[in-house]
């Protein structure tokens, strides 16, 4: 990691885990999981799903533990796809317990994603009920 990536908080730890969601295992992954979910919708040939790429990676280290990321190749997921009303690629969705959180359609830069985890879902979900 280099100097500049520390100074600009950039530093993460250990390998990234960013999970592949399919139509067989997207309702235990996604809807199940105890954990928020990252859910990275890309397509081939998408140039700005290609950007997202190494986001959705840095933020699996930045919140190992506390977020689970994911992906869905959309042309391998026609049933998920149809579930979650997705038109166009790059589309990221938050879930929590089950329910999409934010939707975020097109490109956004690591800081929108990172800011929107600890200041929003992440502080919303830890608010007593």
């Amino acid at each position: 990691m280099g100097w500049l990536n520390k100074i600009l908080g950039l530093e993460s730890s250990g390998p990234a885990e960013v999970r592949t969601i399919t139509d067989d295992n997207y309702k235990a992954e996604v809807l199940h999981s105890e954990l928020p979910v990252l859910l990275d919708v890309w397509s081939d040939g998408c140039g700005p799903c290609k950007l997202l790429e190494p986001v959705a990676v840095e933020l699996s280290k930045q919140f190992r533990g506390r977020v689970k990321v994911a992906e869905l190749n959309a042309g391998t997921a026609p049933k998920t796809m149809r579930k979650l009303g997705i038109s166009g690629t790059p589309t990221v969705l938050y879930f929590h317990r089950g329910r999409v959180m934010e939707r975020v359609v097109g490109y956004r830069a690591l800081h929108y994603h990172r800011d929107y985890l600890e200041k929003e879902l992440l502080p919303s979900i830890a608010a007593p009920a």
